[in-house]
């Protein structure tokens, strides 16, 4: 049956924010957790957090969990090879915003780094989350939001992202890689300014694909500017041909989730829902997991066929 339009297709959990800087240890003064990837790890749920201090500098937290909604952090945060000279000088503003991949036995991390340089990818691999090694950067800049497919199309690697181009307006594009490291074949699959009112400033992907019979789901966030040059960020959903991802099959044109909770309003950045990551399980329900505000984390719960019946009203 199809869903009502007058049918929630997001159902916010009913005690959000599920995990906040007050859940850390006190001696790192952490300020914000928001934007974290997730992915599901020897049958627990792992985020990976997006931290800020109170001087605002980042680190990356697992957490961890057994049912998808109370998260105990570890004791310390992630190392990372800050000793190394190009992660230092090209990390130097901050990174952010990791999604996690799991193809075969690694796991794949990208996240952005920003630097006077501009944003770039970088890509960091683990097989157990107690260490992790990385690969270095994957693009160019100036490029954020990279997002992996969890297994390959056609032998390659693929990817989702969003270059920055004129303007400060953005589209969310495509590529492949034979080795994670070199990209190319690049498509531009989603422009801002198709029909969107609400995404009419930018978007770029957010979680990392679901595979269904029907095409790959893709949670992507989309932007546009209020008055006084307020950005305010919100969610949609698009389904992704299986074997070539860069045609879209199908897209739902309104918004499957936006700020209007407090948590979601207020918060270091105003007006921002945004994902990282979804634990997608058999049955076909789905943890969709996304920063408030820039400053805590939330959980909404949906299902596939809300998504594909969303999809389904207005195919390609």
């Amino acid at each position: 049956m199809k869903r009502q339009s007058s049918d929630p297709i997001v159902i916010r959990y009913e005690h959000n924010p599920i995990l906040s800087a007050r859940d850390f240890p006190p001696e790192y003064r952490i300020e914000y957790c928001f934007n974290s990837g997730v992915v599901e790890f020897d049958n627990r749920i792992l985020m990976m957090c997006r931290l800020e201090n109170k001087a605002l500098r980042p680190l990356f937290w697992i957490a961890e969990s057994e049912d998808g909604i109370r998260f105990t952090p570890r004791p310390a945060p992630v190392k990372l090879p800050i000793d190394d000279p190009d992660f230092r000088e090209y990390t130097s503003a901050t990174f952010y915003d990791p999604r996690i991949t799991r193809i075969g036995d690694i796991y794949y991390i990208i996240h952005a780094a920003h630097s006077s340089h501009g944003c770039r990818l970088s890509l960091l691999e683990t097989t157990d989350f107690d260490s992790f090694n990385w690969r270095g950067f994957i693009s160019q800049p100036d490029n954020r939001n990279g997002v992996l497919f969890p297994e390959k199309i056609k032998g390659l690697y693929c990817r989702l992202d969003r270059p920055n181009t004129e303007g400060q307006f953005g589209d969310m594009w495509i590529s492949y890689s034979p080795d994670l490291i070199h990209w190319g074949q690049s498509k531009c699959v989603l422009r801002n300014s198709d029909r969107m009112q609400w995404a009419y400033t930018k978007i770029g992907p957010g979680a990392v694909p679901i595979r269904t019979p029907q095409g790959w789901l893709n949670i992507y966030h989309g932007v546009r500017t209020m008055c006084s040059s307020h950005y305010l960020y919100s969610l949609g959903v698009c389904l992704h041909d299986l074997d070539d991802p860069s045609r879209i099959a199908a897209r739902y044109d309104g918004m499957i989730l936006t700020p209007e909770k407090e948590y979601e309003l207020v918060g270091q950045t105003p007006s921002v829902v945004f994902t990282c990551g979804v634990i997608a399980q058999e049955n076909g329900n789905i943890k969709l997991y996304y920063g408030g505000a820039d400053a805590v984390m939330c959980l909404g719960f949906t299902t596939v066929d809300k998504l594909l019946d969303a999809c389904a009203l207005h195919p390609a």
